[in-house]
């Protein structure tokens, strides 16, 4: 008699990130079984709740650079933690989920500073470093349920940039044996995984090209005084024009000429970069649209400019899945597709997993792994010099897991 084929049990996990342009958290729920290469992922909710908006200036203003002592940082570490847990909370009573049959959740948490590699920053040469802030042992003991996050570090101990750290994920998602593609993610900052057709893990490499809504957030929120955050449907982008001189001049910033692995942030296209372009803008007298719309069209030329400087030599690309709120950016998407000529553009929307929900489910994934003691870093995207474990555990509890698995 044959014996019984053991069903496989899988598990609920909850995905957390607020990236680089701090609109918000999303929240996912996943359930995940298997290990790779036969790793099964599959999304069963998604959930975006906007940051109060004391909480997003305070943020803001420290991760800005402008002066905060270190009790600033240690209270927004946990009213951080504070704001996770009750997301996390709210997201499942909006599902009707029980936080018990929830096993794990992963959260990126906040980005307050990175530098990947040595540089100078504020007049100093720096250290490679990153602080992800949104303390873990507040969300596990709020929901109960064992919380992984601070994944970035143990990549950066390892020699690597600590990003992007989403690839992982990608070459799980996207492989294909006939297709070569690109998974491009248009958040605060615009980063891409290169999947050649066929791909074994090796051969995956990831970068971050440069600022992807950052800029132009940024520049929206000034000329609004904040009644806007963002640039909805490009509306503003597409009442300007585009100023040549200036465009130039974002295009010879000297990050977009640097050799992959590379990682950005707010350290090269924070306030100061924005403080500088508005100030060529005012001595200029352009208009409020035409820098929106410079900016916009920066955005979608560096990451074509990325194209052909780093992946055209050593890949061949037949598909470009746009994820991020870019995605939703109809001149973006439009000056990406009149700069690539040849390459399908697809939204991640195709393969299962909203645009807005990505980086959210990939850290559900990297927690799923972290918890089963898997390496769950890319050394070929990150520049590592070995695969590693990321993240740091907060058990909800003595004895594991707050959640249980669901059969």
């Amino acid at each position: 008699m044959a014996a019984k084929k053991k069903r496989t049990k899988a598990m609920r996990v909850l995905g957390m990130m607020s990236g680089t342009s701090v609109d918000g958290i999303d929240v996912v729920s996943v359930l995940v079984s298997g290990a790779p290469p036969n790793l099964s992922a599959r999304l069963e909710a998604h959930h975006h709740v906007a940051f109060p908006a004391y909480l997003r200036h305070r943020i803001l203003h420290v991760a800005g650079g402008e002066a905060a002592t270190a009790a600033d940082l240690s209270e927004l570490n946990f009213l951080l933690g504070e704001q996770y847990a009750r997301v996390a909370l709210d997201a499942c009573k909006k599902w009707r989920v029980r936080m018990k049959d929830v096993a794990l959740i992963g959260s990126h948490g906040q980005t307050i500073f990175h530098l990947g590699s040595a540089a100078r920053f504020a007049g100093t040469v720096r250290t490679p470093s990153t602080l992800q802030i949104g303390d873990i042992s507040v969300i596990a003991q709020r929901t109960g349920v064992t919380t992984i996050g601070d994944f970035r570090p143990a990549d950066m101990a390892a020699g690597g940039q600590g990003a992007p750290l989403v690839p992982f994920v990608d070459y799980l998602l996207y492989r294909d044996e006939r297709l070569g593609r690109v998974a491009l993610n248009i958040g605060g900052i615009a980063n891409l995984t290169v999947i050649p057709s066929g791909a074994r893990p090796a051969s995956v490499f990831a970068f971050d090209t440069g600022p992807g809504n950052m800029v132009v957030d940024a520049i929206v929120s000034r000329i609004t005084r904040g009644k806007e955050t963002f640039d909805r449907d490009a509306k503003i982008a597409l009442s300007g024009r585009t100023i040549p001189d200036l465009l130039a001049r974002l295009m010879r910033e000297p990050y977009l000429r640097k050799k992959p692995p590379k990682s950005a942030g707010r350290e090269q296209f924070g306030q100061q970069f924005v403080r500088d372009l508005l100030a060529w803008g005012k001595h200029r007298h352009a208009g409020p649209a035409d820098l929106v719309r410079t900016a916009t069209m920066f955005t979608s030329i560096s990451i074509a400019d990325a194209f052909r400087r780093f992946i055209v030599p050593r890949a061949t690309v037949d598909q470009l899945i746009v994820t991020g709120g870019g995605a939703r950016n109809p001149l973006m998407i439009a000056q990406l597709a009149a700069a690539l000529p040849g390459i399908e553009i697809v939204s991640a929307d195709r393969f299962g997993v909203p645009v807005e929900a990505k980086e959210a489910f990939a850290f559900a994934v990297l927690a799923y792994e972290t918890y089963h003691r898997r390496a769950n870093n890319l050394p070929s995207a990150t520049g590592a010099n070995r695969p590693v474990i990321l993240g740091k555990i907060a058990y909800a509890r003595p004895g594991g897991s707050g959640g249980r698995r669901r059969e």
